[in-house]
Protein backbone atom coordinates (compact mmCIF):
# COMPACT_ATOMS: atom_id res chain seq x y z
CA UNK A 1 0.00 0.00 0.00
CA UNK A 2 1.35 3.48 -0.87
CA UNK A 3 0.91 6.52 0.74
CA UNK A 4 -1.21 8.90 -0.75
CA UNK A 5 0.55 12.02 -1.79
CA UNK A 6 -0.42 15.91 -1.27
CA UNK A 7 -0.37 17.94 -4.17
CA UNK A 8 2.48 20.21 -3.67
CA UNK A 9 1.21 22.96 -4.25
CA UNK A 10 -0.08 23.30 -0.47
CA UNK A 11 2.71 22.16 1.07
CA UNK A 12 4.46 25.19 1.40
CA UNK A 13 1.60 26.40 3.55
CA UNK A 14 0.98 23.65 5.56
CA UNK A 15 5.12 24.05 6.41
CA UNK A 16 5.18 27.50 7.82
CA UNK A 17 1.24 26.71 9.57
CA UNK A 18 3.06 24.22 11.14
CA UNK A 19 5.94 26.29 12.25
CA UNK A 20 4.54 28.47 13.53
CA UNK A 21 1.79 26.60 15.24
CA UNK A 22 4.20 24.71 17.42
CA UNK A 23 6.18 28.89 18.12
CA UNK A 24 2.99 30.81 19.62
CA UNK A 25 0.94 30.26 22.72
CA UNK A 26 -2.33 30.37 20.36
CA UNK A 27 -1.80 27.75 17.90
CA UNK A 28 -6.11 27.83 17.14
CA UNK A 29 -5.42 31.61 15.78
CA UNK A 30 -3.16 30.62 13.41
CA UNK A 31 -4.43 30.59 9.34
CA UNK A 32 -2.72 31.74 5.89
CA UNK A 33 -3.37 32.54 2.47
CA UNK A 34 -1.71 31.37 -0.48
CA UNK A 35 -1.66 33.38 -3.85
CA UNK A 36 -0.10 32.58 -6.79
CA UNK A 37 1.08 35.18 -9.79
CA UNK A 38 3.82 36.05 -11.53
CA UNK A 39 6.33 36.22 -8.88
CA UNK A 40 5.78 33.29 -7.66
CA UNK A 41 3.86 32.26 -4.43
CA UNK A 42 2.84 34.39 -1.53
CA UNK A 43 1.72 33.48 1.81
CA UNK A 44 0.18 35.69 3.73
CA UNK A 45 0.20 34.57 7.53
CA UNK A 46 -2.29 35.55 10.50
CA UNK A 47 -1.66 34.79 14.12
CA UNK A 48 -3.39 36.40 17.12
CA UNK A 49 -1.93 39.74 17.85
CA UNK A 50 -0.21 38.64 21.11
CA UNK A 51 1.68 36.34 19.34
CA UNK A 52 2.86 38.73 16.49
CA UNK A 53 5.91 38.95 19.12
CA UNK A 54 6.93 35.24 19.16
CA UNK A 55 6.66 34.75 15.04
CA UNK A 56 8.51 37.91 14.46
CA UNK A 57 11.34 37.63 16.84
CA UNK A 58 13.84 40.01 18.53
CA UNK A 59 14.75 42.31 15.20
CA UNK A 60 13.22 40.21 13.20
CA UNK A 61 15.29 36.86 13.19
CA UNK A 62 12.21 34.15 14.01
CA UNK A 63 10.21 35.76 10.42
CA UNK A 64 13.91 35.76 8.52
CA UNK A 65 14.55 32.35 9.40
CA UNK A 66 11.18 31.24 8.57
CA UNK A 67 11.57 33.20 5.39
CA UNK A 68 14.55 30.81 4.76
CA UNK A 69 13.40 27.02 6.16
CA UNK A 70 10.18 28.06 3.24
CA UNK A 71 12.68 29.52 0.40
CA UNK A 72 14.35 25.37 0.63
CA UNK A 73 10.97 24.19 0.41
CA UNK A 74 9.79 26.19 -2.46
CA UNK A 75 13.21 25.63 -4.28
CA UNK A 76 12.41 21.43 -3.91
CA UNK A 77 8.99 22.39 -5.76
CA UNK A 78 10.35 24.77 -7.98
CA UNK A 79 8.57 27.49 -6.78
CA UNK A 80 9.73 31.17 -5.85
CA UNK A 81 7.87 30.85 -2.52
CA UNK A 82 7.89 34.31 0.27
CA UNK A 83 5.90 34.88 3.50
CA UNK A 84 4.10 37.93 4.76
CA UNK A 85 2.96 38.01 8.18
CA UNK A 86 0.07 40.13 8.52
CA UNK A 87 -0.33 42.77 10.95
CA UNK A 88 -3.55 44.33 12.13
CA UNK A 89 -4.49 47.66 11.57
CA UNK A 90 -3.32 50.43 13.65
CA UNK A 91 -1.01 47.49 15.45
CA UNK A 92 2.45 49.13 16.22
CA UNK A 93 5.30 47.65 18.11
CA UNK A 94 4.93 50.40 20.88
CA UNK A 95 1.31 49.10 21.62
CA UNK A 96 2.73 45.66 23.06
CA UNK A 97 2.87 46.27 26.79
CA UNK A 98 6.47 47.48 27.98
CA UNK A 99 8.66 45.30 30.35
CA UNK A 100 9.04 46.09 33.79
CA UNK A 101 11.32 48.67 34.87
CA UNK A 102 14.28 47.09 36.64
CA UNK A 103 14.60 46.65 40.63
CA UNK A 104 17.47 48.97 40.81
CA UNK A 105 17.94 49.34 44.60
CA UNK A 106 20.34 46.32 44.91
CA UNK A 107 22.95 48.04 42.28
CA UNK A 108 22.25 51.51 44.94
CA UNK A 109 23.68 49.51 47.91
CA UNK A 110 26.92 48.56 46.04
CA UNK A 111 27.72 52.03 45.35
CA UNK A 112 30.94 53.33 47.08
Amino acid sequence: MTAKKEPTETRDQEFVEYVVRSLVDRPDDVSSDRTVDEMGVLITLKVNPADLGQVIGRQGQTAKAIRTLLRVVGAKNHARVNLKIHEPEGFRKEDRSPRPAADTSAVDDLKI
